[in-house]
């Protein structure tokens, strides 16, 4: 069955925009694979807590669909009962989102095959669930010592190596697994969530624009792309109409935020994770000036205050030639180190058949941004679910098919160039008038995506009668990406495993909401 006939059976004509459908809650594992079956993949799963309307938990499935929509199926789930059945059985992107709803609401997907605590593991006193509408945000909690059960490889010759979770360098904490034999890596297995924030649980209640100084600083390396998501839902629920202008303006800071992230990972790629450090000092070099840039045109390095609710920051004529000139002086340099790094036999030697990410895995995971797409996935919000400006821009989608180091840093490099064209293109048409309009509050609910530069946020947003958060659901890509490297790690040796990680680049603060 395809996407269109199943929703001609669910009562729907198309999926265009936002469609939510109810359905049983023994029904709910079925329909859902019966979506992703017919093309339509899983790309979010949050719960809300309905216990004092309807003494129920909802349990929401969102689906990207092939005609430019998202379909979601909610069930509801007794509030004694708490139970439902898991999609991880038949949809294995579901396997972190059941973990993560059992931790925050207590709800159980009967028959999930691994149910360790995700995000509250060894420090915080079981049974406690912070997403549920009696549990107070002041709340003290006990200190627990929970041992988590990590998985071993037992056998002749195998020991286990433990990382982290306190590292060499100045980032967040996480702890990883290996068992090997030698410096062959049998497996590797990653615990995160030692500082899980609560930001979910923190803006509830709040106004939106209260809310907004949390969701700037969910990921300190991508505020516009976290802000641009929330912004755009909060819009939707809202029915604000954004100018033409802050729509062109904000895929303008998203493309800035793009490049220069992508810039930093060619550098740390291949300067920090192989010795070549030319690469990471030039890399390096290019990302301060383009800091530098942000700092000159928005007040702020990483570009905070680049997306605001209803608008963006605006810029003057004379902005928009510094942009460009400094993007030229971008483009010329940049392309000078890759032609360096390329013609390196020793180089493309470390990055080549290293990490690699198969296409079934990528897809089976609901792997997000340049780890799907360097696996032969093609997907990118900003075509897929055009949001903002970029409806009009065609963005062209990179792809490489081998999924390894090397696809990776030639996704990023091919990425990059084109965000270079398409911040041109804006700043050529950029449209007159005003960059900022009010949002008036009001009651309602909706999806908001953005295309950051590690691949897609999802967020959902519930304002209630009086325009405050009543619930706000936070995907970030690093979430659905952590997982691979269960697969991309074994079969690699060791000391290639940095190697892994700085290709992927994820985010512990952007996961451990």
């Amino acid at each position: 069955m395809d996407i269109r006939s199943l929703l001609s059976d669910i009562g729907l004509t198309s999926a265009t925009g936002e469609a939510a459908v109810l359905v049983p809650v023994a029904s709910f594992a079925d329909m859902a694979h019966q979506c992703v079956a017919a093309g339509a993949p899983l790309v979010f799963m949050y719960a809300t807590d309905e216990r004092a309307a309807h003494k129920t938990y909802g349990v929401h499935a969102v689906f990207s669909v092939a005609v430019s929509g998202f379909l979601t199926l909610k069930c509801d789930v007794s509030a004694e009962d708490r139970t439902y059945p898991s999609l991880t059985r038949t949809i294995m992107a579901a396997h972190w989102y059941e973990r993560l709803m059992h931790d925050q609401f207590g709800i159980v997907a009967q028959g999930h095959p691994d149910w360790r605590r995700l995000i509250h593991h060894e420090n915080i006193p079981e049974g406690t669930y912070p997403l549920r509408k009696d549990f107070a945000v002041d709340t003290q909690l006990a200190h627990a010592q929970v041992p988590y059960p990590m998985h071993a490889v037992e056998g002749t010759g195998i020991y286990e190596i433990p990382v982290g979770p306190i590292h060499a360098g100045i980032i967040e904490p996480g702890h990883f697994r290996f068992n090997v034999r030698g410096e062959r890596i049998l497996s590797l297995e990653g615990k995160l969530f030692f500082t899980h924030k609560g930001i979910e649980k923190l803006v509830e209640g709040k106004l939106p624009a209260q809310a907004l100084p949390f969701i700037e600083r969910i990921s300190g390396d991508m505020p516009v792309a976290h802000t641009l998501a929330f912004a755009e839902a909060v819009e939707r629920a809202c029915r604000t109409v954004v100018p033409k202008r802050a729509r062109a303006l904000r895929v303008v800071w998203s493309e800035l935020e793009r490049i220069t992230m992508h810039i930093f990972d060619i550098g740390n790629i291949a300067g920090n994770g192989t010795g070549f450090t030319f690469m990471a000092a030039q890399g390096f070099r290019m990302v301060e000036e383009l800091r530098r840039l942000h700092d000159s045109l928005t007040g702020h390095r990483f570009l905070r205050g680049a997306i605001t609710l209803g608008g963006a920051h605006d810029i003057s004529a004379e902005a928009v030639m510094d942009i460009l000139n400094s993007l030229k002086k971008t483009e010329k340099d940049l392309q000078a180190i890759l032609d360096i790094a390329f013609a390196s036999d020793g180089l493309m030697e470390r990055f080549e058949t290293t990490g690699v990410l198969s296409r079934e895995a990528a897809i089976d995971y609901g792997a997000r941004g340049v780890a799907a797409r360097a696996s032969g996935v093609g997907i990118d919000m900003r075509r897929d679910h055009p949001y903002a400006g970029y409806a009009d821009l065609g963005v062209l989608v990179a792809t490489e098919s081998s999924g390894d180091v090397a696809a990776r840093f030639k996704v990023r490099a091919r990425e990059v160039a084109e965000s270079l064209r398409i911040i041109r293109s804006c700043l050529e048409k950029l449209p007159e008038g005003e960059a900022q309009t009010a949002v008036v509050v009001r009651e309602g609910e909706a999806l908001g995506w953005a295309e950051s530069w590690r691949g897609a946020i999802i967020d959902w947003v519930r304002l209630d009668e009086g325009g405050r958060i009543d619930r706000c659901a936070i995907s970030d890509p690093s979430f659905m990406n952590w997982a691979l490297f269960g697969e991309i790690g074994p079969g690699n040796i060791v000391p290639d495993f940095p190697l892994c990680n700085k290709s992927l680049n994820l985010s512990y603060s952007g996961t451990d909401l």
